[in-house]
């Protein structure tokens, strides 16, 4: 279940997040764009990029659908409570962790903006199985 996700009366026993469906999205090449455009402005260095990478933060980015709201969301990581202690981490300070936590943020409205325009492009999302019914109008 999402991070900050939490169950109505309304969407009880409602489980699908389309997790599997927005995979094929970002493989498609969702993630890519998202990230390049992501990467354009962000602030973080090489070495905070690399850290991050290593601590497998990118990878721990989560999209679904949210059922009780009925639109596409997001679930950010952010840096392990314990970075003081890993070695990958030694050169991080509070604020650099700090920055490194609202680009994750970042990221992941770009890439879900990005998966948006996908899901926008199939009217009728015919291939995913989620008509106009499951991801709402657009421009609502």
């Amino acid at each position: 279940m999402p991070r900050e996700f939490e169950w109505q009366d309304e969407t009880l026993g409602s489980e699908e997040f389309y997790r599997e469906d927005l995979e094929d999205l970002l493989q498609e090449g969702a993630w890519k764009e998202g990230f390049n455009e992501w990467a354009e402005y962000t602030n973080l260095g090489e070495e905070q990029v690399r850290i991050v990478n290593d601590l497998g933060l990118f990878q721990a980015l989560d999209f679904y659908w949210d059922p009780t709201e009925d639109r596409l969301r997001f679930d950010a990581p952010s840096m392990p409570d314990d970075w003081r202690e890993r070695d990958a981490t030694e050169s991080l300070d509070s604020g650099t962790v700090s920055m490194i936590d609202a680009a994750l943020e970042d990221l992941g409205r770009a890439v879900q903006e990005v998966l948006e325009d996908y899901l926008e492009r199939d009217d009728e999302a015919s291939s995913y199985g989620w008509g106009e019914e499951t991801y709402g109008k657009r421009g609502e």
